[in-house]
C-alpha cells in the first residue's frame, strides 16, 4: 500500500502520516484532503495580512521579554552547567505556545465558521472530496498555518540572539507535532460546538495552559498538586520537549512527550473524522 501523498509544507505531511486511516476512512479520503489545503491557501493568499499578524506576535513577545523581564530576572541554570539569559529559557516556550495558538483558532473558530455559516464542506461535498478529506484537509491546514508561525518565531529567537544551540533546528518539528495534537483536538472539539458562545470555553482553556505550563517558570516553582496537574497537560509535554531540544539538551525521555502528542494527535483525528462525517452527511 503506498504512503498518503504528502500536504505542502512539514505541518501537513505530518498529520497525513498521523491521521488513523483505519478509523477514518482510509487513504483515498486523506490524499484528497490535500487539495482543501489548497483551496485554504488560495484564499489565505488573498487576505495575507491576517497570517502577517499572528507572525508579527513572536517579535513583540519576545522584545518585551529581552528588553524588560529579562533584566529583572538575570541569568538562569542551563544544560551541562551553562547560564543562560531569561529570553533563551523563555522563547522556547513561547514557540511552543505560538504554535498551539496558530493551530487552535484555526481548527476551531475558522471551522466551525465554515460549518455553520459558510457552509463551506456542503459545497465540498459536491466533489470528490468527502467528511474524511474535510477532516484530513483542515487539520493540515491548521497545522501547516501554525508552522508557519513557528517558523516565523525561530527566525527571530536567531535574530534576537536567544538560541542557545543548534538542536533548536529540532524544536520545529516538535512544534509541528504540537500543532498537529491540538489541531486534531481542536476540530473534534469544534464538531461539538453549537453557538458561539461556546468558543468561550476554548479560550477559558488555553490561557490556563499558556500561564501555568511552564512557560515563564520552572515546574518546581508550583506546589506538588498543581506540578501533577501541569505534567498531565499537552502543552507542558510540548513546552518540554521544545525547549529541551532548544537549549540543546536532548534525551531518551523525550520520546514519552512525543509519544503523548502524537496520541493526542491520533485521538484527535479519528474523534474529528467521525463526527464531521456524522454532521455532513445526516
Amino acid at each position: 500500500m503506498s504512503a498518503p501523498a504528502a500536504a505542502p509544507g512539514p505541518g501537513g505531511t505530518l498529520v497525513l502520516r498521523v491521521l488513523p486511516t483505519a478509523l477514518t476512512g482510509g487513504l483515498s479520503g486523506v490524499r484528497r484532503g490535500r487539495l482543501l489545503i489548497e483551496r485554504n491557501l488560495r484564499v489565505t493568499l488573498r487576505a495575507w495580512y491576517a497570517v502577517a499578524t499572528g507572525v508579527l506576535e513572536p517579535l513583540f513577545y519576545l522584545l518585551s521579554i529581552g528588553v524588560g523581564i529579562g533584566h529583572l530576572v538575570g541569568r538562569l541554570p542551563g544544560p551541562h552547567g551553562t547560564t543562560i539569559a531569561y529570553a533563551t529559557y523563555a522563547a522556547p516556550a513561547l514557540l511552543a505556545s505560538a504554535s498551539m495558538n496558530g493551530a487552535v483558532y484555526e481548527a476551531t473558530m475558522n471551522v466551525f465558521f465554515k460549518l455553520k455559516f459558510a457552509k463551506t464542506y456542503d459545497a465540498v461535498l459536491a466533489t470528490p472530496l468527502g467528511p474524511v478529506s474535510v477532516a484530513a484537509g483542515e487539520i493540515g491546514w491548521a497545522v501547516l498555518r501554525a508552522s508557519t508561525y513557528a517558523v516565523a518565531f525561530l527566525a527571530v529567537m536567531a535574530a534576537l540572539g536567544d538560541v542557545a544551540s543548534w538542536w533548536v533546528l529540532a524544536a520545529l518539528p516538535a512544534a509541528v507535532l504540537l500543532a498537529a495534537a491540538f489541531a486534531s483536538f481542536g476540530m473534534a472539539c469544534t464538531t461539538f460546538m453549537r453557538t458561539w458562545a461556546d468558543f468561550d470555553l476554548v479560550q477559558l482553556a488555553i490561557l490556563p495552559l499558556f500561564l501555568f505550563s511552564t512557560t515563564f517558570y520552572p515546574l518546581g516553582t508550583y506546589p506538588r498538586w498543581l506540578q501533577l496537574v501541569v505534567e498531565c497537560t499537552p502543552l507542558f509535554h510540548g513546552i518540554t520537549l521544545t525547549r529541551s531540544l532548544a537549549l540543546g539538551a536532548p534525551s531518551w525521555a523525550l520520546l514519552g512527550h512525543a509519544a503523548y502528542l502524537a496520541a493526542m494527535a491520533a485521538l484527535g483525528a479519528t474523534v474529528a473524522g467521525r463526527r464531521i462525517k456524522r454532521l455532513l452527511l445526516s
